[in-house]
């Protein structure tokens, strides 16, 4: 009886502690105000532990690494730019990217709202608070990547072609089925979303991030599926074929099932090869 009490409570006390583990550092992208308004201020964010939207508040979910290698990575979730997907495309990597002593960040950005200059100030935020809390986390300022799923790809793409001064820079990128183009092969929504039903081909051409990429743009892991229905997977070649002609170093594999939006999630056949992947090559980024 003993033995199976001690059990019990060897269980609960692991249990709680991984809950307290899990637990993020939350800080605001913008505590005095963000430079540029979303028209979303004043309407209460939704969030049902899955799904976030209307936020106009962003903040930086911080999980650091217990045994921290260096390594910090800001996930910018999907959601076509009008919600967030933060479990499957955020803190479902939690768990797995601290194992590997890197410590997250899912970045709750902000919906553009036809805003289009938006999501860029937070994400140029988000370097900024990451790299002036390394050494409170034990990372190395010059080892903080962005990574991004659908929508939230076109958003750590767009950090890492236009990102300006060289202080917003991200070390490294990680795309999951990402939309980069605002051209025809674009996702309409996210389009919509980010630049107006009345675009304008100025920022259609800005927007397109196939159109942004130079030999200074960080090196990219890209993982999409060919059967994918939502966003075309010539977004991604387009963007691996810029990044070749510029001479960015690229990882990208592609699998021939999956469709769109498979995430973190274990139901996705090809989890055990893209995440074995991915394990390497944030190794190879290693400074």
């Amino acid at each position: 009886m003993k033995r199976i009490l001690s059990v019990i409570f060897g269980a609960l006390l692991l249990a709680s502690v991984s809950l307290s583990a899990a637990k993020p550092v939350k800080i605001q992208l913008w505590p005095d105000g963000a430079p540029t308004k979303n028209g979303l201020e004043g309407i209460e964010e939704k969030w049902n532990g899955k799904r976030l939207s209307d936020v106009s508040v962003p903040e930086l979910w911080i999980y650091p690494a217990k045994n921290p290698n260096g390594q910090a990575v800001i996930a910018a979730p999907g959601g076509g730019y009008t919600l967030l997907s933060t479990d499957n495309e955020g803190t479902m990597f939690v768990d797995w990217m601290n194992a590997q002593g890197i410590t997250l960040a899912v970045l709750m950005y902000r919906m553009p709202n036809g805003h289009s200059e938006v999501p860029l100030e937070d994400g140029r935020r988000a370097i900024e608070i990451m790299r002036e809390k390394a050494s409170e986390y034990g990372f190395n300022p010059d080892e903080v990547g962005i990574m991004g799923s659908s929508a939230g790809g076109h958003f750590a793409a767009t950090l890492s072609t236009m990102y300006g001064d060289k202080k917003y820079r991200p070390d490294f990128q990680i795309l999951l089925y990402p939309v980069i183009t605002m051209t025809d092969l674009t996702h309409n929504g996210s389009r919509n979303n980010l630049l107006g039903k009345d675009a304008s081909a100025a920022d259609i051409e800005k927007y397109s991030l196939e159109n942004r990429v130079d030999a200074n743009t960080p090196p990219a892991f890209i993982i999409l599926a060919t059967d994918d229905k939502t966003v075309n997977p010539l977004n991604s070649l387009h963007y691996a074929e810029a990044l070749q002609q510029n001479g960015v170093p690229y990882s990208m594999h592609i699998y021939p099932t999956g469709g769109h939006g498979f995430g973190f999630r274990d139901s996705y056949i090809y989890k055990p090869q893209w995440s074995a992947e991915l394990e390497r090559w944030l190794r190879s980024q290693k400074k």
